[in-house]
């Protein structure tokens, strides 16, 4: 803490749950107006996610305008770390072939992709660049899920790489299936550390995705009985716990408070916290 106190004042976070086990500063880009996929639980896309502007109505940036509007964001916030976001930043390849190399000369950069499309291998040798890619499960629910993003695309995309798995547990019914998602990633040798998260839904939503207080609970186990020395499983006890007692409001979230969440225009704010629209508080903490 020690180390990132002295920025409080300009550090913003963006954070996604790009990456539960750190809540550093971070400041984020959401690329979602260009995106490629369409997922279930995914709510990036109704008119409740920005407040009362719809993420499709809002005008974005291309090319050089692109390059130079980050840039400029960067050198105004100086944050410690950047997460870009999405849809699929990859969409925008030529414009991160260009930024990435300046990018990672000023804070950490955390890029969340699909892997639907080639990796440009140029990026496994970048500095202070975590790529993350979002795999919802076992390669039977995952590609049903996240096709054209498919076990298939993904093993092929991410070789050469050095790769953080993200994993949003949901419908989680069958008993060894988290142990089997893991030894499965653990075994690849692109990927270096796994993560998961628990499905954040809208206050109100019934999204298949939830997980019922029992289900959550088991999912907790299940994750504490896992044996950090034998696997890339990145999540420590302490973090697994906070699963089963979330903030009681988004004011006593540290996501929510240090978050400073842009949206594709780069002008609008993605609020109360970096999910936008009206999270539950009870699940914030997933």
């Amino acid at each position: 803490m020690k180390r990132i106190k002295p920025g409080w004042p300009n550090l913003v976070n963006n954070a996604h749950f790009s990456t539960p086990a750190d809540p550093r500063a971070k400041h984020g880009r959401d690329l979602r107006g260009e995106c490629p996929l369409r997922y279930p639980g995914c709510y990036a896309y109704e008119d409740a996610h920005l407040g009362t502007t719809n993420l499709r109505s809002l005008s974005d940036f291309k090319g050089r305008e692109l390059i130079a509007r980050i840039l400029a964001l960067m050198d105004q916030y100086k944050p410690l770390h950047l997460s870009i976001v999405g849809g699929d930043p990859l969409v925008r390849y030529r414009e991160l072939d260009v930024l990435l190399p300046q990018l990672v000369k000023r804070a950490h950069i955390q890029g969340v992709t699909s892997a639907f499309s080639p990796i440009p291998l140029a990026l496994a040798a970048l500095p202070n660049l975590q790529l993350v890619v979002s795999v919802d499960g076992l390669q039977p629910q995952h590609d049903v899920r996240r096709k054209p993003a498919t076990y298939e695309r993904i093993l092929r995309n991410i070789q050469g790489h050095h790769i953080a798995v993200h994993c949003t547990i949901a419908m989680v019914k069958r008993s060894g299936y988290i142990p089997e998602f893991v030894d499965f990633w653990s075994a690849n040798s692109s990927a270096e550390k796994i993560w998961m998260s628990i499905f954040t839904p809208q206050r109100g939503a019934a999204n298949a995705e939830c997980l019922m207080p029992d289900e959550r609970r088991r999912v907790v186990d299940t994750l504490l009985r896992i044996p950090r020395h034998r696997n890339k499983f990145d999540m420590p006890e302490g973090m697994i716990k906070e699963f089963l007692s979330p903030p009681a409001s988004l004011d006593r979230c540290i996501f929510a408070q240090s978050a400073h969440t842009l949206s594709t225009d780069l002008r609008t704010r993605v609020e109360p916290c970096q999910f936008g629209g009206n999270p539950t508080a009870r699940d914030v903490a997933a």
